[in-house]
C-alpha cells in the first residue's frame, strides 16, 4: 500500500469525490497550484495516523509537508493563503474581500440544504441510488469486490440519509428548496456569460465556497447534474473550469485574469447577492437567536469553551432546534453555530470598513437588501479551538 504521508513538496488531502467540503479544498489546491495527493478517509492510515490527532471521523483534512494537520475547508484555505500569499485567492481590496467571504459562507452553509435535497430526497435518491452505493462504498471499502463495495455504500447511505431531515429537508419544503436552487442556477448562468469567476477574471474564496455544493452534489450526482447541464450550461462550464489548473479561460479573451480594478464588484453578481440576503437572512437570525439564548443560559462560559450542549466532539455541533421561513415554507432544522462562525468572518470585515470603502459597501448593501443581515452581531465571537467551535 502506498505511503500517504506528505513529501517535501507535496501535500496530502484526505477526502473523497463525493464529499461536499473536499470539493471546495480540492478546487482551491488546483487553482492555487499546490501539489497534492488525495486519499479517501477510509484508508487505514487515516484511522491510525490522522484520526488520533483530529479525534473526528471527518473530511477534508490536509496534511502539510511541515507536519501540520488542518481540518475544515475554510480554515484550510485561510491557513494556506497566509502561508502562500502569491496568486492570492482572497481579494486584498476591501469591498471585494467582504463580498468574497459572504459568498463563501453562503455557498458552504446555506446551499448545503439544496445540495442534500437533490442527493437524498425522492425521486432523486431512487434515480441515483446505484451511483451513490458505489460512491459511498469507495469511502468505506478499499477492496476489489464490487458487490462488497456497493453493500458497504448502502450501509453508509442508511446512516447519512438522516442528515437531510436534520438540515430542514421535508416533502413540504421541497418546492421552496428547489425554487432556491433553480433561481440560483439562472442567475449564475447569466453571470458566467460575462465573466469566468464570481468576482471577475480571477478565482477567489467565493468560488471555492460555491464549489462546495455545486460540484460533489449538484454537479456530479447524476440527477442534479442533469438539471445543471440542461438548465445552466454556463454554470456546468464554471464547475469544470474550477477543477482546471489554469486561471485565464479562452472563452473570455477580453477579461484580464485578475480581480476587477478599483475594488469593483460585477453588476451581474448583484442579483445573486440580492437572492442571498432574501433567502438567507431569516436562517441567520434564527441561528443567532438560538446561540444568544444558549449564551444567556450559560453566562459564565470561559473563553475556549466548546459550543455544544454535551461533551461529545462534533465537527458540526447544534444548540437545539430552530425554525424559519424560506419562500413561504417553514424550515425546521437543528441550529448550526458553524454557519454563524462562517458568516461572521464576512460581517466582521464589513464592520471594519471605513472611509470611501464603507460608503461603497453600504450603497451595495442597500441595492441588494443586505442591511438586515449585516446588522446581526454575535454577543460573543465563535472561534475554532482544537478542531472544534468554541466561545471567544
Amino acid at each position: 500500500m502506498s505511503d500517504t504521508r506528505p513529501t517535501s513538496d507535496s501535500y496530502t488531502l484526505w477526502g473523497g469525490a463525493l464529499s461536499l467540503f473536499t470539493g471546495k479544498v480540492r478546487s482551491y489546491l488546483i487553482k492555487k497550484g499546490i501539489p497534492y495527493r488525495e486519499f479517501y478517509a477510509g484508508h487505514p492510515d487515516f484511522q491510525s495516523r490522522i484520526r488520533p490527532i483530529v479525534r473526528l471521523g471527518v473530511a477534508p483534512v490536509l496534511e502539510t509537508p511541515q507536519g501540520e494537520v488542518l481540518q475544515d475547508s475554510t480554515e484550510i484555505i485561510d491557513f494556506m493563503e497566509r502561508r502562500l500569499p502569491e496568486r492570492a485567492m482572497i481579494p486584498a481590496s476591501p469591498v471585494q474581500r467582504v463580498v468574497a467571504w459572504l459568498l463563501d459562507a453562503y455557498g458552504t452553509e446555506h446551499l448545503m440544504l439544496p445540495a442534500m435535497h437533490y442527493r437524498w430526497a425522492e425521486p432523486y435518491l431512487s434515480e441515483q441510488r446505484s451511483f451513490l452505493n458505489a460512491e459511498f462504498g469507495r469511502v468505506s471499502y478499499l477492496g476489489n469486490d464490487r458487490q462488497a463495495r456497493n453493500a458497504a455504500g448502502a450501509r453508509m447511505i442508511a446512516y447519512f440519509n438522516g442528515m437531510y431531515l436534520a438540515l430542514g429537508g421535508s416533502p413540504e419544503a421541497a418546492a421552496a428548496i428547489e425554487g432556491v436552487y433553480l433561481e440560483l442556477l439562472e442567475l449564475l448562468d447569466i453571470h458566467f456569460q460575462h465573466v469566468p469567476y464570481l468576482l471577475g477574471g480571477h478565482p477567489s474564496i467565493a468560488d471555492f465556497g460555491l464549489m462546495a455544493p455545486l460540484f460533489a452534489h449538484l454537479g456530479r450526482d447524476p440527477a442534479p447534474a442533469r438539471i445543471m447541464a440542461l438548465r445552466a450550461p454556463n454554470v456546468l462550464r464554471w464547475v469544470e473550469r474550477m477543477n482546471l489548473a489554469v486561471i485565464p479561460d479562452a472563452e473570455y479573451p477580453d477579461i484580464a485574469p485578475a480581480f476587477p480594478a478599483d475594488d469593483a464588484v460585477p453588476r451581474t453578481l448583484e442579483p445573486v447577492l440580492e437572492m442571498l440576503f432574501r433567502d438567507w437572512t431569516a436562517e441567520l437570525q434564527a441561528n443567532a437567536a438560538c446561540y444568544h439564548a444558549w449564551l444567556a443560559a450559560h453566562p459564565d462560559l470561559p473563553a475556549g469553551q466548546f459550543v455544544t450542549t454535551d461533551t461529545k466532539r462534533r465537527v458540526h455541533p447544534t444548540l437545539g432546534p430552530i425554525e424559519f421561513k424560506l419562500r413561504g415554507a417553514t424550515i425546521r432544522r437543528s441550529s448550526t453555530p458553524q454557519m454563524l462562525w462562517h458568516f461572521d468572518k464576512a460581517a466582521a470585515l464589513a464592520r471594519d470598513l471605513d472611509g470611501e470603502a464603507r460608503t461603497r459597501f453600504q450603497a451595495l448593501l442597500r441595492r441588494v437588501g443586505g442591511e438586515e443581515a449585516l446588522a446581526i452581531r454575535l454577543a460573543r465571537p465563535i472561534v475554532r479551538n482544537d478542531y472544534l467551535l468554541a466561545v471567544g
